[in-house]
């Protein structure tokens, strides 16, 4: 196995770390560092957040940021940058930057930008004078996570238990999912997804078992049914070209 690094997956909601769920553990049994930056969390989600992150072996913090309240101004990059000095990672994992301009959660266009000025300030003279402990650090490699372009795969299937332990902590998630596919589909398709009992279970209970659904669709979907040779994967766009010494199989 190789060597882990020190990897930040700057989150803009909690979802994204168990979606990253795979490269953050997998890093973390290598002997690497993971960290996750939340930008936006609720406080009655915290807890659970964290409950995943530690099933995921990795160490999280919320950046406190509101809802429809992002931008990237100073004050919002002065806070990145601290993050990304502290923890100086060697990869850095964020939302795919040609995703977030169609998506329809709120902020994460703004939040897309306010990531990329803050790698970039924090590798220059930037605000050193805030924090003369805390050095400039190089760029990291920067993964884009679930893009819509995917030109590297992550297997996921041989821990697949452990990502799935970790979406079932957040049950707030579960919950919406559960109140928005309710609002938005039919009876005839719940029953196909969820089972003919969907209508008697809790928010929940439907929650877990659509997330089931969904989850393993997704992982099969880019690795099985991709070009890829894994059962299951997490699809992930490398910024820059990859340095290989030779080409691999």
């Amino acid at each position: 196995m190789p060597a882990g690094k020190r990897i930040l997956i700057l989150a803009s909601f909690m979802m994204e770390i168990v979606e990253c769920g795979g490269a953050l553990y997998k890093n973390a049994l290598a002997g690497g560092d993971s960290h996750a930056a939340v930008l936006l969390c609720r406080s009655e989600n915290r807890a659970a957040t964290r409950e995943a992150a530690a099933i995921l072996k990795t160490s999280v913090e919320f950046l406190g940021f509101e809802q429809g309240h992002v931008t990237p101004d100073v004050a919002a990059k002065k806070k990145l940058v601290e993050v990304i000095r502290r923890c100086r990672p060697e990869i850095c994992i964020m939302q795919d930057t040609v995703h977030s301009f169609t998506d329809l959660d709120p902020d994460r266009r703004l939040a897309m930008l306010l990531y990329l000025e803050s790698l970039a300030l924090a590798s220059r003279d930037f605000a050193r004078d805030q924090w003369p402990e805390l050095a400039p650090c190089p760029l990291p490699t920067i993964y884009y996570m679930t893009p819509e372009h995917p030109n590297c795969v992550l297997n996921v299937a041989d821990i697949w238990p452990v990502k799935e332990k970790a979406m079932n902590c957040l049950a707030g998630q579960q919950a919406f999912t559960a109140r928005a596919m309710r609002s938005r589909l039919g009876a005839d398709v719940l029953t196909a997804l969820a089972g003919a009992d969907h209508d008697q279970l809790s928010e929940l209970e439907l929650g877990q078992r659509l997330h089931d659904v969904f989850d393993r669709s997704f992982h099969i979907y880019h690795g099985h049914h991709s070009h890829a040779r894994l059962a299951m994967a997490e699809p992930y766009r490398r910024e820059g070209p990859f340095e290989l010494e030779q080409l691999l199989p």
